[in-house]
């Protein structure tokens, strides 16, 4: 979708897509940014594609909520930041991110 340089860093981990969790709170986030900075028709792009994750679609429930809510507490993330990395922790999946507020937390690969 995208063509810049973290387009290209990503590119790996996107590949093998059938690995991949998608929390819901991260098709909010992407979304609204794209809307904001690209307009719609990136976005709705954008949107398209995330249907495709639908069957690995990640939704914030009670048990996500209370992981984020500690999580948030002990590793003073914000409140999404928070809900994305319990999601990785509670799936056992690794967090691929360019987010530095996730930099020194385990289970994290910056790129």
């Amino acid at each position: 979708m995208g063509n810049g340089t973290k387009a290209e860093r990503f590119a790996p981990y996107l590949e093998s897509s059938d690995n991949l969790l998608l929390p819901s709170i991260v098709v909010y986030e992407v979304y609204k940014k794209l809307l904001r900075e690209a307009g719609n028709n990136l976005a709705e792009i954008f949107l398209s594609q995330a249907y495709g994750f639908r069957d690995r679609l990640i939704a914030l429930d009670l048990e996500l909520s209370l992981l984020a809510a500690k999580m948030s507490v002990e590793t003073h993330l914000p409140m999404a930041d928070a809900i994305i990395y319990a999601t990785a922790q509670h799936h056992r999946a690794r967090l691929i991110t360019s987010d530095s507020h996730f930099a020194s937390l385990p289970g994290v690969t910056l790129v």
